[in-house]
């Protein structure tokens, strides 16, 4: 047993990887990390940007899709649909052992649909018919034209991982378009072993936000501001589970959860510490509680395998948390900005990853002489 382990058996929250590679699946490393602990898997147009860019793994099936004349866009739909596939079978065991807990591999929309309901909309519905297996999620924005696609996908029955959170204000908008698409379901008369399947976890974002926080405190000064840096992310996840609890209880939920309904678990993402002076597992050791999901960087693992500490804490001290974001905005942190800011660079980056692999596959069908 590992820690890992400890986290689900004594803590309830869930550790998945964040990470995805060909090689893992086809070598045994993506098995490897579930016999150590991990139950889940998490993937963004970076990651496969990383992974189909930075090998030759994929070359054989590329060449293939354009000996058929396949567009660059189509094959890289086939690139990314064969490895969360192959992932999808490793993890399917801790699926069916977990009773659809668990075993979870998510795939997101095009970035380029962040801000396009319908289009997104489409986009998972094809998505979960084109790899119809019970443990995929497919990742949707959580944007301001995200929330009816998120509601609108859990209401026709498809599971989701809704990316990208950063505020409490859009994370309680996300919660609302999660029970409202619940309710719609049952509305239509599924049964509770339908909406049983039908599964979610909402993904806020962590270190990216005292990135920022901690830049705009160092340009603050003082010795207020500086005794508030590395605090801003932990205190935002830390209300961010006390929402969570208060709004997945109470006669509203208790109604879905007679239907047979699933909470949407908190996943934190974006766990890897980015600044080399705070501890390599700031954003796991603070952030455990039952019914989370936390999604690691495999680096990350690592360390919260080496030296990790398994105890609660995500809401051991929430007037603390409070107290903190209300030093923040005394000092002239403007959260909402912080969070509005975050969330337009979190969709540029996963789009410029996703436009910079279609570059890089077109230049290499040039040089193999496809269209």
């Amino acid at each position: 047993m590992t820690r890992l382990h400890d986290l689900y058996d004594q803590q309830g929250q869930s550790p998945w990887l964040d990470n995805l590679r060909r090689a893992w699946v086809r070598d045994g490393d993506l098995a490897e990390w579930v016999s150590r602990g991990v139950r889940g898997v998490t993937s963004n147009p970076s990651i496969f940007q990383k992974a189909i860019a930075g090998s030759t793994d994929y070359d054989e099936q590329f060449a293939a899709g354009l000996a058929r004349g396949d567009s660059i866009e189509e094959i890289y739909w086939d690139l990314v649909v064969t490895d969360i596939e192959g992932a999808l079978a490793v993890l399917r065991p801790v699926y069916d052992a977990s009773d659809g807990l668990d075993g979870y591999v998510s795939v997101e929309v095009a970035p380029d649909l962040a801000h396009d309901t319908e289009g997104t909309v489409a986009a998972a519905r094809e998505l979960h018919s084109r790899i119809d297996e019970p443990n995929l999620y497919v990742k949707i924005p959580g944007t301001a034209e995200g929330l009816p696609a998120i509601r609108r996908t859990i209401a026709h029955g498809g599971s989701v991982n809704v990316t990208l959170l950063f505020s409490l204000d859009r994370y309680a908008e996300v919660i609302e378009a999660h029970q409202a698409g619940l309710e719609e379901l049952v509305a239509s008369g599924a049964s509770p072993e339908r909406v049983g399947r039908v599964s979610s976890v909402a993904s806020f974002f962590v270190s990216r936000v005292d990135s920022e926080v901690d830049r705009r405190l160092d340009a603050i000064g003082g010795d207020q501001a500086a005794s508030l840096k590395g605090r801003a992310a932990v205190a935002n996840a830390q209300r961010a589970y006390a929402l969570f609890r208060e709004r997945y209880a109470g006669p509203r939920w208790e109604a879905l959860a007679a239907a047979g309904a699933r909470v949407q678990r908190p996943l934190w993402a974006s766990t890897s510490t980015k600044d080399p002076a705070y501890p390599d597992t700031l954003y796991v050791d603070t952030l455990i509680g039952p019914d989370t999901v936390n999604t690691l960087p495999d680096a990350t693992l690592d360390a919260f395998l080496d030296h990790g500490t398994v105890a609660r804490t995500v809401d051991a001290d929430l007037d603390d948390a409070s107290a903190v974001l209300d030093r923040l905005a005394d000092v002239g942190i403007d959260l909402d900005d912080v969070t509005a800011l975050l969330e337009k660079e979190g969709v540029a980056a996963f789009t410029a990853s996703y436009d910079d692999l279609l570059d890089t596959l077109a230049a290499k069908a040039r040089e193999l002489g496809g269209s």
